[in-house]
């Protein structure tokens, strides 16, 4: 098979799961799933990614690479940091708007059945995000665009938390409107 066949097998396998993570959790979806959907054998799916641990932390190290990059971007841009903040939450509502959840806080949701190196890679995520975001925080206090009291960090990790939270209950309902309305309400508090 061309390199870049197998590159294509892959990367198709890697959408699949991550779609399936996001709509029904890690634990809630098997190879003979994605072997039905992309139309390829099983044995083809072990070829690329040996077990299903395997798999789930390449989506996870894929997905870690891709928001980052998207967290790139947003400083790349030169905004404020309310402006951050605000393209920080987009990206949560555009994953929302797929009927989908974020990746690790669908995994976060099957933690102790994870594979440590899962685990581990949840945590990196989220990790990474509460450092971005507490960056941004702190220069938006430094220049007085946005107030909080306590620290940058622990404002990052409720923010976090708020919107993945908000993501849980905006999924109940079906709908983005729910989500747009706690961050709102959460970047209103930031900002006045």
């Amino acid at each position: 098979m061309a390199p870049h066949l197998k590159a294509n097998t892959a990367d198709r396998i890697l959408d699949v799961a991550e779609r399936l993570v996001q709509t029904k959790g890690f634990n809630g979806f098997s190879y003979a799933d994605i072997s039905a959907e992309l139309g390829v054998q099983k044995a083809s799916l072990h070829h690329h990614f040996q077990t299903k641990a395997i798999l789930g932390t390449t989506v996870i190290s894929r997905h870690r690479t891709r928001f980052l990059g998207a967290l790139a971007e947003i400083d790349a841009a030169g905004s404020d940091a309310p402006t951050k903040l605000n393209a920080y939450t987009k990206l949560y509502a555009d994953v929302l708007r797929k009927r989908r959840m974020c990746l690790c806080g669908m995994l976060a949701a099957d933690f102790e059945t994870l594979p440590k190196p899962m685990r581990d890679g949840v945590v990196e995520f989220f990790a990474a995000n509460e450092v971005w975001l507490a960056g941004v925080l702190e220069s938006g206090r430094k220049k007085k665009t946005l107030r909080f009291a306590g620290t940058a960090a622990a404002t990052a990790a409720f923010l976090l938390s708020s919107l993945e939270g908000a993501m849980l209950v905006a999924r109940s309902f079906g709908g983005v409107a729910k989500f747009e309305s706690v961050v709102r309400k959460v970047l209103t508090e930031l900002m006045d």
